[in-house]
């Protein structure tokens, strides 16, 4: 066989969903329509959902059981729409079936009298797990547990441990990590479930507990516990109340999504955005989220053409100068937003002390430095053969402006550097979101400080210095 025009590009996945709409769109016998979904994953019939027509999805529904519905519904971030499709009694029992983080997210968007209908109708403990997952509010890590966990008594033997862990597993699937309690739910530490099975039944418990564990507490803000979490591995997290009871535990799965999420969120704000956006965002809440920077950076905006208007007099006489504005504006913004995506890249670092900081902000000035000085040196060397050939412009009139504006290039490089630098390491100072120091708001405060330095030097060396 020859493989020689064999490319990765070349390589085509099946499209399942496309094959799962057309196979609902077929009218099967209900018992060869399940046969034929059975061969598919949850994920990729949760994403055939989008495909079909209303009719097409109540098929569907009539097909699958309850526990099955939740399964697919798992993999749908918001399935408001689909659980509103059901009738009463299976939306009931697919509640049941839910995680309850995402029964409590379903169940915050009803109307309060459908709300409370709903969770009087499910059982006791559904609704006890429901409640304590929305009593806590949306930004703190509580909010985001399961309660889909082992747990251990401390001082069981290793055959009371494997009990336990056979009698909970009916109910709670998430068993590689198994939590050790004391009477009083305390958390001691926790098994992982390969050290418990090869334990042999004389084995002490506590000698394969770790004592060491991570752990966060509900009430934590989200964001905190992103930067105090990332370095783990861990398949889940315990999540502690006040008097460190175990309450929940956070998966693998939710942290990466909260990971994702906060990545979302640093970016949007890197772009002047208050929040994440997406295609489907209505237009009123995209004008909104972006209208509160665009008024603050109009501001900015006037601050800076007054300050150019101070200069007016330089501009009168030096019209030439113009020309060259645009470049030191252009790369004081390029060298700020390179300094604040490297601080905030080294912010999400929970370990970084002062000391680090002020190592940051000595780097980040030195390659400002280092970089306005070879790029000045350039702009001298270009900018003065370019009047001078190009323009007819005398060679003194000529290597003064270029030399003005190679001195107003590493000025205000190294001046940006630090700005960059700075500004969110003060935001992270008095607690706001270093993210916030967005790369629209360095861009104009790095013009306004290019500004000052590029007409301020023209003002100095080529009005008063060089009277040209």
């Amino acid at each position: 066989m020859n493989n020689k025009n064999f490319t990765t590009s070349s390589i085509r996945h099946p499209d399942y969903k496309t094959e799962i709409a057309a196979l609902l769109r077929r009218r099967l016998t209900p018992g060869r329509l399940r046969e034929e979904l059975a061969n598919y994953h949850e994920n990729d019939i949760a994403a055939a959902l989008e495909l079909l027509s209303r009719e097409d999805r109540l098929v569907l529904y009539r097909l699958l059981d309850s526990s099955e519905l939740a399964d697919i519904f798992s993999y749908i971030d918001h399935p408001a729409d689909y659980l509103n499709e059901l009738g009463m009694r299976q939306k009931l029992e697919t509640l049941a079936q839910l995680e309850p983080a995402q029964a409590a997210d379903y169940l915050a968007e009803l109307k309060k009298e459908e709300r409370d209908t709903l969770l009087d109708l499910l059982e006791e403990d559904t609704r006890s797990e429901i409640a304590l997952l929305s009593s806590f509010a949306e930004e703190e890590i509580g909010s985001r547990m399961t309660t889909n966990y082992i747990t251990i008594q401390e001082g069981s033997s290793i055959r009371q441990a494997m009990r336990a862990l056979v009698d909970q597993a009916a109910e709670n699937d998430n068993i590689s990590t198994l939590y050790v309690v004391d009477g009083e739910e305390r958390l001691v530490g926790a098994i992982d479930l390969k050290d418990l099975i090869m334990a042999r039944e004389g084995d002490d418990l506590s000698n394969i507990t770790a004592s060491s564990y991570p752990y966060v507490y509900a009430t934590e803000a989200v964001e905190d516990c992103i930067d105090c979490l990332s370095d783990y591995s861990e398949d889940s997290i315990p999540v502690l109340d006040s008097a460190n009871r175990l309450k929940g535990v956070l998966t693998a799965q939710v942290l990466g999504q909260l990971i994702g999420e906060e990545l979302d969120e640093d970016y949007a704000k890197l772009g002047g955005l208050s929040a994440g956006e997406d295609l489907d965002e209505p237009l009123r809440r995209s004008i909104v989220k972006r209208l509160p920077w665009l008024i603050i950076l109009l501001g900015l905006g006037l601050v800076v053409s007054s300050v150019v208007g101070i200069f007016e007099a330089v501009v009168s006489q030096l019209t030439l100068i113009v020309c060259f504005q645009s470049l030191v504006l252009d790369m004081a913004g390029n060298v700020g937003t390179q300094s604040l995506a490297v601080t905030i890249r080294v912010l999400t670092d929970s370990r970084v002390d002062a000391r680090h900081k002020w190592a940051l902000v000595g780097k980040e000035a030195r390659v400002g430095l280092v970089n306005g000085a070879i790029l000045g040196i350039l702009s001298f060397a270009a900018i003065g053969c370019y009047l001078m050939f190009f323009k007819g412009q005398p060679a003194a009139v000529a290597f003064s402006v270029s030399f003005c504006t190679g001195a107003a290039l590493l000025l205000s490089m190294e001046l940006s550097s630090i700005a960059g630098t700075t500004i969110p390491l003060l935001f992270k100072k008095v607690h706001i979101d270093p993210a916030v120091a967005s790369g629209p708001l360095i861009t104009t405060i790095n013009d306004l400080v290019a500004v000052i330095s590029y007409y301020g030097l023209a003002w100095f060396f080529l009005l008063h210095l060089a009277h040209l």
